[in-house]
């Protein structure tokens, strides 16, 4: 089985619970609430993502996994981490490839919109979960951290808030909840950062994220 795959890279998480941490980035083709192509962005549920995702080079597993290896350094004693990202990776990511890369070593983290299920077997082999929403409903309800970004047409940090992991209350949930600022050409004066400033500073529930590897010029 092949995987439709925009890119791999090697650089360090920009923004959440893990910024700072060196980690390989594989970004998958393909998402389920934005073609991707500009003459559909005005329909799209999505609209103000920056991402470009078409296309993509056909991967088997074993290829994906060969790549990602030779992307690690070996010269150190960091642990390697793979982060899979899109597009919307749930299109495609299934529990063998999570497997494979779990048995080589790789801690798998996962950023996705939670609008497809994740299965149990597969959350088996993640170690992170992170939930982007962009719709009010998701259909992954669980995992580490939800990052939101804020403001957003449909969607408020409101819709969510009561999602926070309470296992002595039987709910699984998130730990880490995090905010941020919608950046798009439109916010010229950075007024989505001052909101997303006020709303967490009201809210403490919520961090405010940045997304460093945009500040120091970085992918």
């Amino acid at each position: 089985m092949t995987y439709q795959i925009k890119e791999v890279f090697y650089s360090v998480q920009g923004e959440g619970y893990w910024s700072g941490r060196p980690a390989v980035f594989v970004r998958f083709a393909k998402c389920n609430l934005w073609s991707g192509r500009e003459i559909d962005r005005p329909t799209a549920i999505c609209q103000f993502c920056d991402t470009d995702f078409l296309d993509g080079t056909s991967f088997t597993t074993d290829e994906l996994l060969g790549v990602c290896r030779e992307l690690w350094p070996t010269d150190n004693n960091g642990d390697p981490m793979v982060i899979f990202t899109g597009g919307e990776p749930m299109l495609q990511l299934d529990v063998n490839q999570l497997r494979s890369f779990t048995q080589a070593g790789f801690y798998t983290a996962l950023e996705t919109n939670g609008t497809l299920p994740l299965s149990g077997e597969m959350r088996k082999y993640l170690g992170w979960v992170c939930v982007s929403p962009k719709t009010p409903t998701l259909r992954i309800t669980g995992g580490d951290e939800l990052k939101l970004v804020y403001p957003q047409d449909k969607i408020t940090p409101e819709m969510f808030a009561h999602l926070q992991r309470r296992p002595d209350w039987g709910i699984d949930g998130f730990d880490h909840f995090w905010l941020s600022p919608r950046n798009d050409k439109h916010d010229l004066d950075h007024g989505h950062t001052k909101l997303a400033y006020d709303y967490v500073l009201a809210h403490p529930q919520w961090r405010l994220n940045t997304q460093t590897h945009k500040v120091i010029g970085v992918r």
